[in-house]
């Protein structure tokens, strides 16, 4: 993320609160765009299709399969999220730009077989008794989405942050306008203007990919030679979806907690509305989170490892050091009192924003529960952030395995407790596997040295 940390610093540099909104504004736009928008997208389809009094079973339908398709998108996309961003930084590191685009083409090839025969296989088996149109357009939208999410890593490493921002906007109105338009013809309409406007997404990434990284040759695969990367940064990006999305899925697959909808898909009504509001409470924590860390932080760890190559004084090392934990511990502070503050403001406000939307105040419990645990969601992020910097992939692994049983395990507990417990079992893992993450950050700080100065010396 050093290129968006470039650029942040550059508009921090201007020493005023507008400049400061923007820095903040910015951040929160590229670090939440690819998720927040597809929900915030999503759903003006939804209400304005209702309002333009579209057929509301087609909606329906629409939204479901729409979380569907993000859900295993994002977990399928895992598998190259952290591994192939970490082998696009060594090779940047090596002064080698001209073997990033090649292999990018990898990395599309194999998300399109993999997420394409994966997609047949779902039309086949879990959409039985829906239209060959359907089928064929969910097909569509989740290769279009598994091609989409990796080509978002680049955002780091691009400068036309602007325009960034501007193709998402521009993505989702071709989104909603066409799927309004073409509402007429149900849920295949809808899901028209959702692959035109993904689709109008990746190719205007992957243009701009182009033109910032010329290759010389049309696709390689290096990115899979097991002695350029690090397979447990492949499980750590899929671990981490799947513990995000597993809570839900569990809600969807007990025919207690939830209703069929279309073919074997299902929904959890009484679940899934306040989760996906809670969600976009979280752009301001996320805010901060990429401006403490792409800056502060990333200074802070670049002059401690700086002082270390270069031999520095020991009393120096020590100093960088001490100031990079300071650091590091401030900006968790500092994105757990912004986003606590952002929660106590929807807890208060919380009965009218629902009013508005017109959602029953029947889910303000749930509602509560899942800003909490969306809150402490960040603050986990926050810890594998510095830990992914800090190049402890092991323990960043071992937090995902925890995050994915205990949401599993907390999840189905709360099921056999009762209605009045729904939502606590994610809240719960969000807690233990933030506080271990916590517990895990500080012993390997109060380890940095030896294993700094261990590794320099092999």
């Amino acid at each position: 993320m050093a290129g968006i940390g470039f650029e942040l610093r550059r508009i921090l540099r201007r020493e005023s609160f507008v400049n400061l909104l923007g820095a903040y504004g910015l951040a929160g736009i590229i670090s939440s765009g690819p998720w927040v928008l597809s929900v915030l997208g999503v759903m003006i389809i939804g209400v304005f299709s209702f309002a333009l009094e579209a057929n509301q079973v087609s909606v329906v339908q629409f939204l479901v399969s729409v979380t569907y398709l993000m859900a295993f998108s994002l977990i399928l996309s895992g598998l190259f999220q952290h591994v192939f961003t970490r082998w696009v930084a060594d090779r940047l590191y090596e002064s080698r730009r001209d073997i990033i685009l090649p292999n990018l083409m990898g990395v599309i090839w194999v998300s399109t077989g993999l997420s394409f025969v994966l997609g047949v296989m779902a039309a086949i088996w879990l959409m039985p008794g829906t239209s060959y149109t359907y089928r064929l357009l969910m097909l569509a939208n989740f290769v279009v989405l598994c091609n989409l999410w990796p080509v978002t890593i680049f955002l780091s490493s691009m400068k036309s942050y602007r325009r960034i921002v501007v193709v998402f906007a521009l993505g989702y109105m071709v989104a909603i306008v066409g799927s309004i338009q073409l509402r007429d013809f149900g849920i295949e309409g809808f899901l028209i203007g959702l692959l035109l406007g993904h689709s109008l997404l990746f190719f205007s990434f992957f243009y701009t990919i182009i033109r910032q990284y010329p290759g010389s040759a049309l696709i390689r695969f290096d990115f899979t030679k097991r002695t350029q990367i690090f397979p447990t940064l492949i499980f750590t990006g899929l671990l981490f979806n799947a513990a995000v999305w597993a809570d839900k899925l569990i809600f969807w697959f007990v025919p207690e907690t939830s209703e069929p909808i279309i073919g074997l898909l299902r929904a959890s009504v009484i679940y899934d509305i306040p989760i996906f509001l809670a969600y976009l409470s979280i752009i301001p924590g996320m805010a901060v989170f990429l401006v403490r860390m792409e800056t502060d932080f990333s200074e802070a760890y670049d002059r401690f490892y700086d002082a270390v190559r270069e031999g520095d004084t020991l009393e120096r090392i020590n100093r960088f050091r001490d100031d990079m934990v300071l650091v590091a511990r401030n900006g968790i502070y500092e994105i757990f009192k912004v986003q606590g503050m952002t929660v106590i403001v929807l807890f208060l406000w919380a009965e009218e924003i629902l009013s508005a939307l017109g959602i029953s105040t029947l889910y303000l419990p749930l509602f509560h529960i899942f800003l909490v645990a969306v809150a402490m969601q960040l603050i986990l992020l926050a810890i594998q952030n510095v830990l992914f910097y800090l190049d402890s992939r092991g323990i960043n692994l071992i937090l995902c395995v925890l995050f994915l049983v205990s949401n599993i395990v907390f999840t189905l507990i709360t099921i056999e407790l009762g209605a009045a417990f729904y939502g606590y079992g994610y809240a719960a893992a969000t807690l233990v596997s933030a506080l271990a993450g916590l517990a895990l950050l500080s012993r390997k700080f109060n380890e940095l040295e030896y294993e700094t100065f261990m590794l320099q010396g092999r």
